[in-house]
């Protein structure tokens, strides 16, 4: 063996594509490493090799990891549901599809489950998501004082069901419970407005089935950024978090995290790109937009 030393092993496909797939639930449910390891018990080095593909984690570790981020293992490990035959031949179907007649199945498989009339127009409520620092305050006010309609800041109705902050929430009961207040207070807004413009946290599209909630219930508005704006704007804002470590490290996550969620995001009804114009021309653009779809 040249230089006496050992041949680098070829890292296994598939746990290359496992530590992506964690890496990815990670960033999309918006939880650091750190954070992971404190959850689970599970070492930051052990973690950080499971993401790389290095090393052989067990399935325990795996069921710990899945468990942490409320997913399953199946969706961990890239398999899909096997429960049932009836799984199974809804899998055989849906294998080949494209991303587009995807997503017009999952259209009328809601309109069909919903208690909604399929040929009843788009919901009036109106749920702005996307990362923090997308206006959806700022836009989300304006819009609806131009709808005379409330405007409600669901982060703040999560906070009103908890009794405490989304920040004790997060650190006194962890994500799974944080995610189950999301989804109540999601409920609550429904049941108690049919109209309203609601601001929604950044990580709802974390939770498949509160985000399939908001889906059929709201009509939904990306508001879509670039990094480098989401991060100034909460700046800007004076909350310097986002800065706590090192600043490269917090662009690099933002980014990753941005990735992780936007192609959840992009099932909203609407796009708007509020890096490309001023906030004058995103506010008349979400409101032409709003106004065709509810014609």
């Amino acid at each position: 063996m040249p230089n006496g030393g050992k041949l680098k092993q070829e890292k296994k496909p598939f746990l290359v594509e496992l530590g992506q797939r964690v890496r990815g639930l990670r960033s999309r449910s918006g939880v650091t490493r750190k954070t992971l390891s404190s959850m689970t018990g599970v070492s930051e080095r052990h973690l950080a090799n499971l993401e790389m593909g290095d090393g052989n984690a067990s399935i325990l570790v795996l069921l710990q990891v899945a468990t942490a981020l409320n997913s399953s293992l199946a969706e961990v490990t890239g398999d899909v549901t096997t429960s049932s035959p009836e799984w199974l031949l809804i899998r055989s179907l849906l294998k080949d599809q494209d991303e587009t007649s995807l997503k017009n199945i999952r259209v009328n498989m809601s309109k069909m489950l919903s208690v909604r009339s399929a040929n009843k127009q788009l919901p009036p409520r109106i749920a702005l998501i996307g990362l923090r620092g997308a206006g959806k305050t700022t836009l989300g006010q304006m819009l609806a004082a131009e709808l005379e309609l409330p405007f409600i800041d669901l982060g703040s109705e999560i906070e009103k069901i908890a009794g405490c902050s989304v920040a004790e929430i997060q650190n006194l009961y962890g994500t799974n419970a944080y995610r189950r207040y999301e989804r109540k207070a999601l409920e609550a807004v429904v049941a108690t407005h049919a109209e309203a413009v609601i601001g929604t946290p950044g990580g709802l599209v974390s939770d498949s089935d509160t985000f399939n909630y908001l889906l059929t219930h709201c009509t939904t508005v990306w508001l879509q950024a670039d990094p480098e704006d989401h991060m100034q704007r909460v700046l800007d804002q004076g909350d310097m978090r986002p800065m706590a470590g090192n600043q490269k490290q917090a662009m690099e996550d933002l980014k990753h995290i941005l990735a992780s969620r936007s192609d959840f995001y992009s099932k909203a009804n609407l796009v708007i790109d509020t890096s490309a114009q001023p906030l004058a021309a995103t506010f008349a653009l979400l409101k032409d937009q709003i106004q065709q779809s509810m014609n």
